[in-house]
C-alpha cells in the first residue's frame, strides 16, 4: 500500500505541475488539472488537511477559471463596442478555434469578430479593432486563468501546511 501512495501522490504532484503549464498552453485543461490534482491528495489524505470546504472553495475558484476561458474573447469584442454578431463570431471562434490548435486558439476569436462585424458593420477598419479587442480579451483572459491557477495551487499549499 505505501508504494501506491507514493505513485499516487506523484501523480497528483505531476497534475497540478503540469496543470500550471496548461493554464497558460492551449488544448490542455490546465486548471481542471490542477483541481484533479489537490483533490486527489486531499482523498489519499482522507480530507484531513484539506477538508471539504477548501476544495469547495478551489473547485468555485476553477469552474471562475473555467468559464472565463470561454467568455474572455466574447468580453474583449463586448469592450470595444462590437456588435451582438461580432460578440457571436468571437464565441463561435474560440470553440471551432480549440479543435484547430494552437493557431487556431489564436487567431479563432480574432477571425470570428472580424467575420461577424464584417457582416453587421461591411466597415474593415472597425471590423479589424473589434477583432484585436477581442484577442485582447482572450490575452486578458489568459492572464486571469493563470493568476487563478497560482492562487489555486498557493492556498491549497498554504491550507495543507497550516493543517500539519
Amino acid at each position: 500500500m505505501f508504494f501506491m501512495d507514493i505513485a499516487l501522490y506523484a501523480l497528483a504532484i505531476a497534475l497540478i505541475l503540469g496543470g500550471l503549464i496548461g493554464t497558460v498552453l492551449p488544448n490542455v485543461p490546465g486548471i481542471p488539472m490542477i483541481f484533479g490534482g489537490v483533490w486527489l491528495a486531499a482523498a489519499l489524505d482522507d480530507y484531513q488537511h484539506l477538508g471539504v470546504i477548501w476544495l469547495i472553495v478551489l473547485g468555485a475558484l476553477a469552474a471562475f477559471g473555467v468559464a472565463m476561458d470561454f467568455i474572455a474573447a466574447s468580453l474583449g469584442a463586448k469592450r470595444v463596442g462590437a456588435s451582438s454578431t461580432a460578440v457571436w463570431g468571437a464565441s463561435i471562434g474560440t470553440f471551432v478555434g480549440m479543435f484547430l490548435g494552437i493557431p487556431g486558439l489564436i487567431l479563432g476569436p480574432f477571425v470570428g469578430a472580424l467575420a461577424g462585424e464584417l457582416i453587421s458593420s461591411k466597415s474593415v477598419l472597425r471590423s479589424a479593432h473589434v477583432g484585436i479587442g477581442t484577442w485582447l480579451g482572450l490575452l486578458f483572459g489568459t492572464l486571469v486563468k493563470l493568476v487563478l491557477s497560482v492562487v489555486m495551487v498557493a492556498l491549497a499549499a498554504g491550507v495543507w501546511l497550516l493543517n500539519l
